[in-house]
């Protein structure tokens, strides 16, 4: 996994300042890959209730931890109990690390 310890911790806070305490992020796509090179951050945030505003919080998670990581990119989908599960959730489940 190419993130350090530091940014770990840091995508952590930002999700569960934004979506409660019970948030649980995964990272997947490329950064999950030690051989890769470059790459944007692609988060899978899922909350136990329902989302109100999902667009909006997804991207001020995104906005947070792009900054962070001094401009970075940033992908952040939601999995919550009101919002539809996509193909990219299972991919995310089946290939990413629990953060």
């Amino acid at each position: 996994m190419r993130l350090t310890l530091s940014q770990i911790d840091m995508i952590r806070d930002v999700a569960q300042t934004v979506f409660g305490h019970l948030a649980r992020v995964t990272l997947f796509g490329s950064r999950v890959n030690d051989q890769a090179k470059g790459g944007d951050v692609d988060l899978m945030v899922e909350v136990p209730n329902i989302v109100d505003e999902p667009a909006l919080l997804g991207a001020r998670v995104a906005s947070r931890v792009s900054r962070a990581m001094d401009g970075r990119r940033v992908d952040v989908i939601l999995k919550a109990p009101n919002l539809k599960i996509q193909p990219i959730h299972e991919i995310a489940t089946r290939n990413g690390v629990i953060l």
